[in-house]
């Protein structure tokens, strides 16, 4: 009998040799694939159980961030090639300031928290303070994990494996900190290096052969 107009023809797609089912029984219906999972907590965080947030601290920054370049994956050939250079200027008393306002723009552009490292050379970030204060152990075994921003003194800054993108906060320390850190994130920087501080130090320092 003829279709009617309002009703859709519903033509059933080729889907390739299937079994023809037994007598009597019915062939079993398909089941659906499961779905993208939910993409990671856009900050450091690890499981178990509920800790007390890190305190809030925000230093002032002379200047905003530059905006990173585009976002990608962190893999070993990218570390082949020398990584982007950005320079943030900022006072000591900002250049920590500077430094989080570099990977809120990171984050905003794209990249994953695992895909960032931050690099301090004078106070600790808050978050490597309070998440020391459970133990050494723990506090690497979150950056094994790999899941969510990272943040290390220049002192331990080696321990850490490359990244995509790494940011320097050159907020106080002796010059050895500096150099160290700097020698370091340029090494473990797959794509880009953003570096937040004194310019003139920093040019001294990276055109010392970093």
């Amino acid at each position: 009998m003829p279709l009617i107009p309002e009703e859709p023809q519903i033509h059933e797609k080729a889907q390739g040799p299937r079994a023809t089912p037994a007598s009597g029984r019915t062939a079993p219906t398909p089941r659906p694939v499961p779905g993208p999972r939910p993409a990671a907590p856009p900050r450091p965080g690890r499981p178990g159980p509920v800790r007390p947030a890190p305190p809030a601290q925000r230093a002032s920054r002379d200047t905003a961030a530059a905006k990173p370049g585009p976002a990608g994956p962190a893999t070993p050939a990218a570390t082949s090639a020398a990584p982007q250079i950005q320079l943030v200027p900022a006072t000591p008393d900002g250049a920590l300031g500077a430094a989080e306002e570099a990977v809120d723009l990171l984050l905003d552009s794209g990249r994953t928290p695992g895909d960032v490292l931050v690099i301090t050379t004078g106070e600790p970030h808050p978050w490597a303070a309070h998440e020391l204060s459970f133990g050494d152990t723990a506090y690497w075994a979150q950056h094994d994990a790999g899941d969510d921003v990272f943040y290390a003194d220049a002192a331990v800054a080696d321990r850490a494996v490359s990244r995509a993108v790494v940011v320097v906060a050159l907020n106080g320390g002796p010059e050895a900190a500096a150099a160290t850190a700097l020698t370091v994130a340029h090494s473990r920087a797959g794509a880009l290096l953003i570096v937040c501080g004194d310019p003139q130090r920093i040019n001294s320092v990276l055109g010392a052969g970093v």
